[in-house]
């Protein structure tokens, strides 16, 4: 069963066995030659974007760690999130994933932890091979600072997000309460 609108349609008299053939050959021939609409001038604008201004980020934080470090206020940063820092339940059964230097880590929290995680209410900081889980606008400070040290923080993106074209899983909807 290859493609059952087509079978109706054949069934229904409304297309004939040629055209269904005419236009699964089409198709298949527009996708081996990627028929360009412009767009990959567009994706190649917005990759070197990117890239500049991944490097201004960069060169940003440098500056604001080294102005940080000399105030020192990195060392009152460490002292503070783990002054501040949430302690984690003993008996928890909800594991919450996050990566971290493209490492994945875990925390195992309660319901009411993972729910202020996911709502932005709190984030998580990595320092010294140790997770501390502390409230948003700690970890904010703590991205601005040291963002190496960031280990999971929700930002809300007002940006839409660009959808591409060709994309299979475009029609089908993320579930909300999807945890991997």
């Amino acid at each position: 069963m290859a493609n059952a609108f087509q079978d109706q349609l054949l069934k229904a008299g409304l297309v004939s066995k040629q055209k269904v053939q005419k236009a699964t050959t089409q198709k298949r021939r527009d996708r081996k030659a990627k028929v360009d609409d412009g767009s990959s001038e567009l994706k190649q604008q917005i990759a070197e974007q990117k890239i500049v201004q991944a490097a201004k980020d960069k060169a940003l934080n440098e500056q604001r760690f080294e102005e940080a470090s000399e105030k020192g206020q990195v060392r009152g940063l460490v002292t503070e999130f783990k002054r501040l820092a949430i302690k984690l339940p003993q008996h928890a059964e909800v594991k919450f994933n996050f990566t971290f230097d493209n490492k994945i880590f875990s925390l195992y929290v309660d319901d009411k932890l993972q729910s202020q995680l996911l709502n932005g209410q709190l984030g998580i900081v990595r320092h010294d091979e140790t997770s501390y889980l502390v409230p948003h606008k700690l970890a904010e400070r703590v991205n601005l600072l040291v963002p190496e040290w960031c280990g999971y923080l929700w930002i809300k993106d007002d940006k839409a997000q660009v959808v591409e074209e060709d994309d299979p899983y475009a029609d089908y909807v993320i579930p909300d309460d999807l945890m991997w």
